[in-house]
């Protein structure tokens, strides 16, 4: 996850390095980082497969429960938040205050809030549970993006939008530990595909909203900007119910 920040924190600058480059240059780099690490991890795989000697059989994963469903579901509506704030409203929201010239060094607040926070979170998560974080991070997230779109100057933005990455740091690291806590029955590989599957979908839907010019549209102009508060306010919310309620039924902390 700290990669995953950090990359996104250098993407702005990264634009603006290749912005003149030939198109290809950033396909092509990024081929050759992905097949490096694709065969880095192969190895460290095969060397923990021959040293890993298991003293009994490994447990048959359990089916997918309602839970399980229910998790990845929040998953898919929180990575939506995220997607249509950060990539689709961040810039507009900027320009309200600064020019486009520094989008390249405000951008990055948003990844700098993910870093920082995920490390006191994963305290957190240790001694509270990873749904409650999950939870009230999403809420939490939800309020700085409401301060943002009602932001009366770059300064106040600029806080909302370090906060918005916070959250998003807290529920991404609470996420992977939900699922392998989900799926402590033999299913920890499958619930945590599950999460970056439902990052990727949040993907393809901005992506698709993008290519279909859905931000140009005076008519859903409302809807992109408060759809994200609502993902997050929604998602959020339903999660520290079900948390809740697994607590008072004396249930494992998840």
């Amino acid at each position: 996850m700290l990669g995953y920040g950090v990359a996104g924190a250098l993407s702005p600058y990264l634009g603006v390095l290749l912005r003149d480059r030939d198109a290809r240059l950033p396909f092509v780099l990024s081929s050759v980082v992905l097949l490096i690490t694709a065969l880095a991890l192969s190895k460290v795989e095969r060397n923990v497969a021959e040293a890993a000697r298991p003293s009994r059989p490994r447990e048959q994963a359990k089916p997918f429960g309602s839970l399980t469903v229910i998790f990845i579901a929040a998953m898919v509506v929180l990575s939506l938040g995220y997607q249509l704030h950060f990539s689709i409203n961040s810039q507009p929201l900027y320009l309200r205050f600064a020019r486009p010239a520094d989008l390249q060094w405000l951008m990055p607040v948003f990844w700098i809030g993910f870093n920082i926070a995920m490390f006191p979170a994963s305290v957190i998560v240790k001694h509270r549970g990873a749904l409650i974080v999950l939870g009230a991070a999403g809420l939490l997230g939800a309020a700085a993006m409401l301060a943002a779109e009602v932001a009366g100057g770059l300064n106040t933005l600029i806080a909302a939008q370090f906060l918005a990455g916070c959250a998003w740091g807290c529920m991404l690291m609470s996420a992977i530990s939900a699922a392998l806590a989900i799926g402590d029955s033999g299913a920890e590989g499958k619930v945590t595909g599950l999460v970056f599957s439902a990052l990727a979908l949040a993907t393809f839907a901005r992506m698709a909203a993008v290519a279909g010019g859905l931000q140009k549209l005076p008519e859903y102009a409302p809807l992109l900007h408060w759809a994200p508060v609502a993902c997050w306010s929604v998602a959020g919310a339903g999660l520290l119910v079900i948390a809740a309620s697994r607590l008072q039924g004396g249930r494992t902390q998840v």
